[in-house]
C-alpha cells in the first residue's frame, strides 16, 4: 500500500515537471553578454534583430530521485549554435562535474546523485559556449540555477517536547491548558507537504486539541485531582493538511491537575481523650489532634480554637505550623479535687477560602476532647494567702503579731505543720507555734533600727515533710513615741557687739526619730535654768521651728564673750517626750555694715576656716614627716658604724700583690718598690739586743696599734711563732663574733719556707730586728733577670744604712 502511494507521487510529480518544462520551452530567455551589454546600452540592432545570446529554461530537479539513469535537469543553448557540433559547452560551480554532467555537444545536464531539498534546496552553477576548434568563448560566462524540486518526504516533528503542562482541579470545559507545535521541514511554499494539522490520539475523554494552532483545552468540567493528579495525552501531527498520504508525528503531554482549596478539614475522630496530673504547671501541653485534608500545599493550612467556655478558661490551643497539629496547652492550674474531668471542644478551619467553592459546604470541623485530671499528693495551701501583718515596736517578748493558717488540699486532708525558714530570720525575731501557726516576737523590736520584716514561713505535711508550701510574710513594725525630740545639730550663733533688741540671731529646728501617723507638732520653750536670761528671747514659730531674738540693747565681749541659751524641746505624743538643748552664741566686733571682723574665741575662728578633718590631716601629716626624719637619721648612724667597723678589722687592703715578673733587667718602671715597702711598722715589737721596755719579744697594747711595718723573714732556728699565733686567732675570733661584717673565705698566711733553701728567703718583710745583716749581693751572679732585683734591694740596704747613720 505505502509503495503505492509512493509510485503514485512519483508519476504526479513528473507529470507536473514535464508541464512545467513545456511553458518553458514556450517562453525564451535571452541573456546578454555582461561584457557586451552595459547598463542603458540597446539590446536591438538598427535591422531590429536580436543580439545572439544564451538560451535555457528554467532549471528544477526532484529531490530524491531513485532511479537508475541520471535525471534530466534540462538544456543550455547559444543562439548561435547551428548544430554541426562546433561550439562546446562547460558548466562550473557547485556540484558541477560530480553531481551535474553536461553533454558538450548538445549542452544537456542531467542529475547523476540523489539530492535532498531539506539539505539544500538550489545550486549555483556557470555555464561556457566555445569554439571546439579554438576554444575561444563564443558566449561570455552566465550563471544559472537549478532549484531542487521538494516532495513530501519529512514527517512532522515537535521538537519542545516533551511537554508538560498543568490545569487547575474543577476547571470549566475549554479551559486552555498549553500550546504543542510541530514543524515540519518540507517546503511550505510548496504545495501542502509543509501544512500540518493537530488531533489527539489518547486522552480525548478529558482534553481536546485545535486542528490548527496546538491550543490543548480541557473537555470535561470535572477534574478532580484527588482523583487522579496528572493524565498523559499523546497528540498527532499530520502534514498534507491531514489528506490521504500525508506524514504524520507523535508527541506526549504530561497535564498535571493543580489543587484548589475545595476539600474541608475532617477530624478522624469525633472524640479524644488525654489525663494529665494536677500540678501540671501552667504551659504543660496536654496533647495533639490533627484535622485531615485531602488538599495539598497551603490549602491544607488550617488553625484551631476552643469553642466551648470551659475550655477557654482552662486551656489554650496553638497551631504546629509544621505539622498542622492542634497543641492543646493548660492555661489555668488544675485541681482534682475541683473537678476531675474537664470537656473541650476543638474546631478546625482552613486558612485560606476560596471563594469559588464556598457553596461546597462549611470548609471547618469540630472534635471533642476530654481531659482526665490525675490525683498526687500535694503540698498544704495557705489560706487566706494574705502576706501583711503589724505590730507595735514596743510589744513584748512572745506577743502575738499574726496566724498564718495552711490546709491540705488532698482529700486525706492531713495535718499540718509551720516553721520559720531561718534563712529570711538568721537573728530569730520572730518565732511560730509549729500546731496553730501563730507568730510571735522573739525580740525586742526597735522601728528605728528596722521598720519591716520579710519572712518566708514554711507549711508541710506532718507525716510528709517532704511536701512543703512557702509563703512569703512582711511584718510592719508600727511606731511609738520612745525617742524625744533634739536639736537638728548643735547650734552656734554669732551676734554684734551693737546689737539692737529684737534682732533674730538664730532659727532653730528639730529632728525626732519617729513617725507618728499625725504628724509631728514640736514646742519650744527656754529651759527653767535660763529663766534669769534677760539678754535673748525665744520665739516659736507654729511650724516646728523657733527662732532667737536679741533681747537688750548691746553686749560687751570684754565682759563676757560667750553665752549658752539652753531650749526646752517637746513633742506632741503620746506620751509626751522632751529633751534639752544648748545654742551657743558669741559676741563679736563687727564693722558699720554689721560684718563680723573678730571674736575672742580663737576656737571659733579656727573651727570657721578649717574643719576638724583638715586638722587632723595636717597633725597627721606633720607626725609622719618626724617620723621619716628620725628613720634617715637612724640608717645614716648605722651605716656610718658598719663603714668605720670595716676599716678599723679588714687587714686585707693593706696587702698589694703583684703577678708580672718584670721586663728583665731594663725595666726599671714595672715594680713601685715604695708600694712594696709595707706602710706598717711593730713599733711594739723588739728584738734580742733592741731593748725598749716592757713586753720584749711579744705583743703590747691594743691590737690596732700592733700593725706597723711588717717584719723581714730571717732564718733562724730559734724564732717565736706564737706571737703571730695569737694575732691571727684574735682576730678570727673578733670576726667570728661581730654580726656586722660578712664572713671573709680566706687569710693570706706568711709562713717558713724550709731551712734546705740555699738562696734563703727572697721576702721584702723586715725581721724583727731594724738592722738586718742580709746581703743580697749574690742575686747579681744569677743572672740578668735577678740584677734589677739585687740592684733594688741594695738601694734598700744603703738607705736603711743611711737611716741608721
Amino acid at each position: 500500500m505505502a509503495k503505492g502511494l509512493q509510485g503514485f507521487s512519483w508519476t504526479m510529480l513528473l507529470l507536473f515537471c514535464a508541464i512545467q518544462e513545456l511553458g518553458a520551452w514556450a517562453t525564451r530567455t535571452v541573456v546578454e553578454d555582461p561584457g557586451l551589454g552595459q547598463p542603458g546600452d540597446p539590446v536591438l540592432l538598427a535591422s531590429g534583430r536580436v543580439k545572439r545570446g544564451w538560451v535555457w529554461n528554467q532549471f528544477f530537479v526532484v529531490e530524491e530521485y531513485t532511479g537508475t539513469e541520471p535525471l534530466y535537469v534540462g538544456k543550455i543553448h547559444s543562439d548561435s549554435d547551428e548544430g554541426d557540433g562546433s561550439i562546446k559547452y562547460t558548466i562550473s560551480g557547485e556540484g558541477a562535474g560530480t553531481i551535474f554532467l553536461i553533454d558538450e555537444i548538445t549542452g544537456d545536464i542531467h542529475a547523476t546523485e540523489r539530492l535532498d531539498r531539506e539539505q539544500k534546496t538550489f545550486y549555483t552553477l556557470r555555464a561556457q559556449a566555445r569554439d571546439r576548434q579554438t576554444d575561444q568563448l563564443l558566449e561570455p560566462e552566465s550563471e544559472f540555477i537549478i532549484k531542487v524540486q521538494d516532495i513530501n518526504d519529512s514527517e512532522p516533528r515537535f521538537l519542545e517536547g516533551p511537554y508538560i503542562g498543568s490545569v487547575a482541579e474543577l476547571s470549566p470545559i475549554g479551559t486552555s491548558v498549553m500550546q504543542v507545535m510541530a514543524s515540519d521541514a518540507d517546503d511550505p511554499t510548496y504545495g501542502s507537504s509543509a501544512r500540518v494539522v493537530y488531533s489527539v490520539l489518547e486522552g480525548e475523554q478529558h482534553f481536546t486539541v485545535d486542528s490548527k494552532t496546538g491550543v490543548i483545552r480541557t473537555a470535561v468540567a470535572d477534574l478532580d485531582r484527588e482523583t487522579q493528579d496528572r493524565y498523559e495525552v499523546v497528540i498527532r501531527a499530520t502534514d498534507m493538511a491531514g489528506q490521504l498520504g500525508g506524514l504524520s508525528g507523535s508527541t506526549t503531554v504530561t497535564i498535571v491537575v493543580t489543587d484548589v482549596n475545595d476539600n474541608p478539614p475532617r477530624f478522624p475522630q469525633k472524640m479524644y481523650q488525654f489525663s494529665i496530673v494536677e500540678t501540671a504547671p501552667v504551659g504543660t501541653a496536654i496533647g495533639r489532634v490533627k484535622a485531615e485534608d485531602s488538599d495539598v500545599g497551603e490549602n491544607t493550612d488550617m488553625t484551631y480554637q476552643v469553642k466551648d467556655e470551659e475550655g477557654v478558661e482552662m486551656f489554650k490551643v496553638t497551631t504546629d505550623s509544621n505539622t498542622q497539629e492542634a497543641v492543646i496547652i493548660v492555661q489555668k492550674p488544675l485541681d482534682y479535687e475541683s473537678k476531675k474531668v474537664h470537656t473541650v471542644v476543638v474546631e478546625a478551619l482552613n486558612k485560606f477560602v476560596d471563594p469559588r467553592f464556598v457553596d461546597l459546604g462549611t470548609f471547618r470541623d469540630q472534635t471533642i476532647v476530654r481531659v482526665s485530671v490525675l490525683d498526687v499528693d500535694e503540698p498544704p495551701e495557705f489560706r487566706p494567702p494574705s502576706n501583711l501583718m503589724e505590730v507595735q515596736e514596743d510589744a513584748h517578748i512572745g506577743s502575738v503579731v499574726g496566724v498564718v493558717t495552711a490546709l491540705d488540699p488532698d482529700t486525706a486532708n492531713h495535718p499540718v505543720r509551720y516553721a520559720i525558714d531561718r534563712s529570711t530570720d538568721a537573728e530569730r525575731i520572730f518565732d511560730i507555734d509549729a500546731n496553730t501557726g501563730a507568730i510571735v516576737t522573739g525580740k525586742v523590736l526597735d522601728r528605728e533600727t528596722a521598720g519591716w520584716h520579710n519572712i518566708t514561713v514554711l507549711a508541710m505535711e506532718a507525716d510528709n515533710h517532704s511536701q512543703v508550701s512557702r509563703a512569703s510574710l512582711r511584718i510592719r513594725i508600727l511606731d511609738v513615741n520612745d525617742n524625744p525630740p533634739e536639736l537638728a545639730t548643735p547650734y552656734e550663733a554669732a551676734v554684734c557687739e551693737d546689737a539692737k533688741p529684737g534682732q533674730l540671731i538664730q532659727t532653730i529646728s528639730v529632728v525626732d526619730r519617729d513617725e507618728p501617723q499625725s504628724g509631728h507638732r514640736f514646742y519650744f520653750t527656754l529651759a527653767p535654768e535660763a529663766s534669769n536670761n534677760h539678754h535673748f528671747s525665744l520665739l516659736d514659730i507654729k511650724d516646728n521651728t523657733a527662732a532667737v531674738h536679741t533681747q537688750r540693747m548691746g553686749f560687751n565681749r570684754q565682759e563676757q564673750d560667750v553665752y549658752l541659751l539652753p531650749i526646752l524641746v517637746v513633742d506632741s505624743g503620746p506620751p509626751a517626750l522632751s529633751s534639752t538643748g544648748t545654742l551657743t552664741i558669741r559676741i563679736c566686733g563687727c564693722d558699720s555694715s554689721g560684718a563680723i571682723q573678730s571674736c575672742n574665741s580663737t576656737a571659733y575662728v579656727v573651727s570657721a576656716t578649717l574643719s576638724p578633718g583638715a586638722l587632723i590631716a595636717l597633725l597627721v601629716c606633720v607626725l609622719i614627716l618626724v617620723v621619716l626624719v628620725l628613720l634617715i637619721l637612724t640608717l645614716k648612724r648605722h651605716h656610718k658604724s658598719h663603714l668605720t667597723s670595716e676599716d678599723d678589722e679588714d687587714m686585707r687592703d693593706n696587702v698589694i700583690k703583684y703577678n708580672d715578673e718584670g721586663g728583665g733587667e731594663q725595666d726599671t718602671e714595672a715594680y713601685d718598690m715604695s708600694a712594696l715597702r709595707s706602710l706598717y711598722d711593730f713599733s711594739e715589737i723588739k728584738g734580742g739586743d733592741g731593748g725598749g721596755g716592757p713586753g720584749e719579744g711579744g705583743l703590747s697594747g691594743n691590737p690596732a696599734s700592733e700593725l706597723h711595718i711588717l717584719p723581714q723573714w730571717v732564718q733562724s732556728p730559734d724564732l717565736d711563732f706564737s706571737v703571730f699565733r695569737d694575732y691571727i686567732c684574735k682576730k678570727v675570733e673578733q670576726a667570728d663574733g661581730d654580726q656586722s661584717v660578712p664572713p671573709y673565705d680566706s687569710f693570706q698566711t706568711y709562713a717558713f719556707e724550709g731551712s734546705d733553701s740555699p738562696v734563703l728567703s727572697l721576702s721584702s718583710i723586715n725581721t724583727w730586728s731594724s738592722s738586718s745583716e742580709q746581703d743580697f749581693s749574690y742575686l747579681g751572679g744569677w743572672g740578668p733577670r735577678f740584677r734589677q732585683l739585687a740592684a733594688l734591694y741594695a738601694g734598700r740596704r744603703g738607705e736603711e744604712d743611711s737611716e741608721e747613720s
